[in-house]
């Protein structure tokens, strides 16, 4: 499994996963499941993904190699469509982050196509989600969270964060921390702090953690990093964390309506 966190603020967007692809408890391996597309001054485009590893990859091929788009993908478009329908079109040839998100969704519901039937002959249910990030020049950022219909949801700012995978142990944290109007130091820090929830209760998600920070407007990446066991920063606000819930826990009032004697031995 995976823990991916995609953090959509005023100011930019942080995207961070893990790496750590699992088929059982002795067959343990490590894959990057972020993906950005860059070309500076013009668009910069992250894709993180969960789920069945064979068919984000292929799913990620297809976004590389290119896809046509059918007649009702271009009713959608409008305007916006194509005027050459016979050129594929890839990540890094989409005019708008709307039709890179349809993108990825044709690209996830071919890769059903051809291989659904056969995943599902095999008790393997098609399994695949994904958080497509960016913004390209002239147009505004934006982010989406693509489910494996291949239909998708937006960011916005009453909505700013999106998780997929094992998201259970890092959203309680995101919940009550989470603004659109946060700093991107303060994402990266909350984002890694609920990182380290979904790692110290999920040995399914496991180091090295790969993270991405982008600012709005600046179209380039201003941040790619992979961070190791043993990373400084991340050991340090480990330790942090947990000593602020201890202290802050200790600090609680007892609750007035319990018999103090209850558990004194009186």
């Amino acid at each position: 499994m995976t823990y991916c966190i995609g953090l959509y603020t005023e100011n930019g967007l942080v995207m961070l996963a893990d790496t750590r692809t699992n088929a059982g408890v002795d067959n343990i391996s490590t894959f990057r499941k972020l993906k950005v597309w860059e070309t500076p001054g013009e668009r910069v485009i992250s894709l993180m993904s969960a789920g069945n590893l064979a068919v984000s990859q292929t799913v990620i091929g297809l976004l590389d190699e290119g896809l046509l788009f059918t007649e009702e993908d271009r009713s959608v478009m409008g305007a916006d469509a194509p005027e050459d329908p016979e050129i594929a079109q890839t990540l890094l040839t989409v005019p708008t982050m709307f039709q890179a998100a349809l993108l990825v969704g044709r690209a996830v519901r071919a890769v059903y196509h051809t291989d659904g039937k056969a995943l599902e002959s095999q008790d393997s249910p098609f399994n695949v989600s994904m958080i497509l990030g960016g913004q390209i020049a002239g147009r505004r950022m934006r982010m989406f969270n693509i489910y494996a219909a291949g239909n998708f949801i937006e960011a916005s700012e009453d909505t700013p964060f999106f998780q997929i995978g094992e998201h259970k142990y890092g959203k309680p944290i995101l919940d009550r921390a989470m603004r659109y109007d946060i700093e991107l130091n303060d994402a990266v820090k909350l984002s890694l702090l609920s990182m380290d929830s979904t790692l110290r209760s999920n040995l399914t998600v496991g180091m090295p953690l790969d993270l991405m920070v982008y600012q709005k407007d600046h179209l380039k990446v201003g941040l790619q990093r992979r961070i190791n066991s043993g990373d400084e920063y991340y050991d340090h606000l480990q330790v942090a964390w947990s000593d602020s819930l201890r202290s802050a826990y200790a600090k609680l009032p007892e609750p007035g309506w319990m018999n103090p004697d209850l558990f004194n031995g009186k």
